[in-house]
């Protein structure tokens, strides 16, 4: 699922390259969207190459490739395009409260090894800071953890990439559990969309009347934002590590 924004730009540059054959400049999408800042559209552009709906060709001015539309709109060219989910790799976390407690640590192959006492938990992709999202709508294979590892509830697993949440006990290549959850506590580690377009994983905080994202490694700095900009998507349960 795309977000709205992301929608209504790669309708845009589908549009224009069946009617001109030449991609839309970014002044001409920023226009087309409504944005305030071509940073925004940068945002987008790469989100919807992450995903793999379009590619920039190398070495041309503002060349951009439509490979596939959603589902809904056009499923014959989809289906003469290869894909492969998208990946979204991040900057994560600061400051670790002492009170706040480290995720559960599950070594994966113990994990795996009694399906018959496991539940299969979808992976979606990897989470980061700075890219847009969606990493949490993407699912890419699945993994089977034991029913006390994570409890009642909806739950998905996020791939880390990064040393941005390393004073939080999660490092490059752990793989997070989330139970989804529109609701947080602070100091709780959540999933957290930014302003629809941007997903990554924080430690909840507020600021007065403002919500902070903030890292657990201090060369990442809090993020602070106003209450209507942030939508909690789930808060971390588990944690499963390769050894």
């Amino acid at each position: 699922m795309l977000t709205r924004k992301q929608h209504e730009l790669l309708l845009f540059i589908h549009e224009r390259l069946k009617e001109t054959g030449i991609p839309p400049s970014f002044d001409e999408m920023k226009q087309a969207l409504d944005l305030a800042s071509k940073s925004g559209i940068h945002r987008l552009i790469t989100a919807l190459e992450e995903r793999g709906f379009i590619r920039r060709l190398p070495n041309r001015a503002r060349a951009l490739e439509v490979l596939r539309l959603p589902d809904s709109i056009a499923p014959g060219l989809n289906a003469q395009k290869k894909f492969a989910p998208s990946v979204i790799e991040g900057s994560l976390g600061r400051n670790m409260a002492a009170s706040s407690p480290r995720p559960r640590i599950v070594n994966d192959r113990v994990a795996n090894d009694d399906a018959m006492a496991t539940i299969s938990v979808p992976v979606m992709g990897r989470i980061a800071a700075g890219v847009p999202i969606s990493a949490i709508q993407n699912q890419t294979h699945s993994i089977s953890l034991p029913p006390e590892m994570i409890g009642p509830g909806d739950h998905y697993a996020l791939e880390v990439k990064g040393d941005s949440m390393i004073e939080a006990g999660i490092f490059d290549g752990d793989t997070v559990v989330i139970r989804r959850s529109d609701t947080a506590s602070p100091g709780e580690i959540i999933v957290a969309l930014v302003d629809d377009e941007e997903a990554t994983l924080k430690r909840f905080r507020r600021k007065g009347a403002s919500i902070a994202l903030e890292a657990a490694n201090p060369a990442y700095e809090t993020r602070i934002f106003g209450p209507d900009r942030v939508q909690v998507q789930g808060k971390l349960v588990g944690l499963i590590r390769r050894y």
